[in-house]
């Protein structure tokens, strides 16, 4: 039985002079989601708001799953 391929990222936002959150760096894609979730903890005592998420992902196929919260903290902007 093959697993199913994941895609797990990271992010982080800070807010700007003006109260917008704003991403403080590309979203990271991640190997583990352990390892995600342990660097948005380390994260969150940096930045604003963070999160870590997964979802099963065969990005050759264009196939996306729905995604699962790893780690949230804070309020996050808008996401598509």
């Amino acid at each position: 039985m093959t697993a199913i391929p994941k895609l797990i990222v990271l992010a982080a936002f800070d807010e700007n002079d003006e109260g917008e959150l704003l991403p403080a760096f590309e979203p990271r894609e991640m190997q583990t989601e352990e390892r995600a979730t342990y660097m948005a903890k380390i994260l969150a005592l940096k930045h604003k708001s963070v999160i870590a998420w997964s979802r099963p992902a065969d990005p050759t196929r264009g196939e996306f799953g729905e995604a699962t919260v790893l780690f949230q903290q804070g309020e996050l902007p808008e996401m598509e």
